[in-house]
């Protein structure tokens, strides 16, 4: 199990800042962990399956055309 920063998750997702803060206010994004301090961190395996989830839609969607 790895934790990943907040720039790892921009760079694996490819969503900014303010658009990950606004997701996980929706509740459509995982939640982060806090690590102490003012120090938050994700589950890299948690924003895989994010990842997967969108990828799965994706393909899903492609098969109604």
């Amino acid at each position: 199990m790895r934790i990943i920063r907040l720039k790892e998750v921009i760079e694996n997702t490819g969503l900014s800042r303010s658009t990950i803060y606004k997701y996980i206010g929706e509740g459509t994004f995982p939640d982060s962990l806090d690590l102490g301090g003012r120090t938050v961190g994700w589950l890299e395996s948690e924003i895989h399956d994010w990842i997967m989830v969108k990828v799965e839609e994706r393909d899903k969607n492609h098969g109604n055309d």
